[in-house]
């Protein structure tokens, strides 16, 4: 057997740990962009001129227009990584976030601050789930739950940095350091290779192409798809709504004291930072993605009891719930992995990048019904239903789902 000198030995390790610590710092980026505007809405639109009630109006509708971009570039970025390859996605992705962030920062003007937030959210599009895909390639088989452990625990410790960026500056400068940390993230892909897998795609397919519309015309596609969204439905329910809306739960509660939704999504965050490198190993454990997605909803499912059934009575208590559930949910990175696991290399950047954007969109659906509901039920039980739907459904997909722990990669759909 031939031996594997020193020199070769590292060079492969470094092949094999750049497209790790890219799509980490990559993901480190998007989180802090995302959270980003959530934190800096209200300052920001102050200084543009707007009254209390325009704050709300205005700040929502900015918010759209940042999530229709990550919708858009979801689909778009993962197409071109199918077409154009993994690598290109990273580049141009980063590119069009850090131009259209730094320009935020200069912004005087709401109806351009919407644009630019839009552009920004298209070029995001592109980061986790071509990250994701391109890592999934590289890596061995045994290795890939590791790999989406790094990522998804040094991507979210975004969050964190996003909240100190704006206690410790304002929000142009926060802008900036974002465009700022995008440039350097940009300088440092300049090294990491394409995906083998997509190369020899790339060959077999200029016999045989698969539209990527084929995802929804295609049956066992289309259940696939659909099934990998199911089961990351819970992760932004828990963001979106119990931690974003946190200081009306603890309202509810009978909480004492001005609790802030701010510290409950910064928890939630802190949470989520140690629960995804968790979950990656425990799925490395149990040499299975389904059973270690499996436990990690069912600890979420434990979570949203606490929160609404527990009867918390001081903030203590409520932040460590808010921990607890964003530890709980912590499983966003795998179960991307295993949404990448579940395609061909001709769809997988499609799906992993467009699922990746259309999970963190169901908020849009599930916070107006929230809304709807509160009148009625009030905020524990509307927040109990739309949970009830969530994990029915998040159960109800993982069920019937392909196991894909040391599945190899290398093949097509057709």
């Amino acid at each position: 057997m031939d031996s594997i000198s020193p020199g070769k030995s590292l060079k492969i390790s470094s092949v094999l740990t750049l497209p790790v610590i890219v799509a980490s710092l990559g993901y480190f980026v998007d989180v802090y962009d995302l959270l980003l505007f959530n934190i800096v809405r209200v300052p920001s639109l102050k200084d543009l001129g707007m009254t209390e009630e325009q704050i709300s109006t205005v700040g929502s509708q900015i918010y759209n227009w940042q999530q229709a971009g990550l919708l858009t570039g979801g689909f778009l970025w993962g197409i071109l990584g199918d077409r154009l390859g993994r690598r290109s996605v990273l580049f141009g992705s980063i590119l069009t976030y850090s131009l259209a962030n730094i320009a935020c920062g200069f912004t005087y003007n709401v109806e351009i601050y919407s644009i630019l937030r839009f552009i920004a959210g298209f070029g995001l599009a592109g980061e986790l789930g071509a990250g994701i895909t391109l890592i999934a390639e590289i890596l061995p088989k045994e290795l890939r739950g590791y790999g989406a452990s790094v990522v998804a625990s040094v991507g979210l410790a975004g969050a964190i940095a996003a909240f100190f960026a704006v206690k410790l500056t304002d929000w142009r400068t926060a802008y900036f350091i974002g465009g700022g940390m995008g440039f350097v993230l940009l300088a440092l892909r300049v090294n990491v290779l394409e995906s083998v897998l997509f190369n020899l795609s790339l060959k077999r397919q200029a016999t045989r192409s698969v539209p990527w519309w084929s995802i929804f015309t295609n049956g066992s596609r289309l259940v696939r798809y659909i099934r990998c969204m199911g089961i990351g439905l819970p992760t932004y329910m828990v963001i979106g709504i119990y931690a974003t809306f946190g200081n009306e739960f603890a309202k509810a509660l009978g909480v004492p004291g001005d609790v802030q939704a701010g510290s409950c999504v910064l928890y939630t965050y802190l949470g989520v930072v140690t629960g995804d490198f968790f979950s990656g190993i425990l799925s490395q454990w149990f040499h299975s993605r389904k059973k270690a997605i499996f436990l990690m909803i069912l600890m979420t499912l434990a979570g949203t009891i606490w929160l609404i059934y527990g009867g918390i009575q001081t903030a203590t208590v409520l932040y460590f719930c808010y921990a607890w559930l964003g530890f709980s949910i912590g499983y966003i990175a795998m179960f991307l992995t295993t949404t990448a696991e579940q395609f061909g290399t001709n769809l997988r950047a499609t799906v992993t990048t467009s699922v990746a954007n259309n999970v963190r969109a169901t908020v849009l659906i599930s916070l107006p019904f929230f809304q709807f509901l509160k009148p009625n039920w009030g905020v524990l039980q509307s927040g109990a239903i739309v949970g009830a739907i969530c994990f029915s459904l998040a159960l109800l997909s993982l069920w019937k789902m392909e196991e894909t722990y040391g599945k190899e990669l290398d093949y097509e759909e057709v």
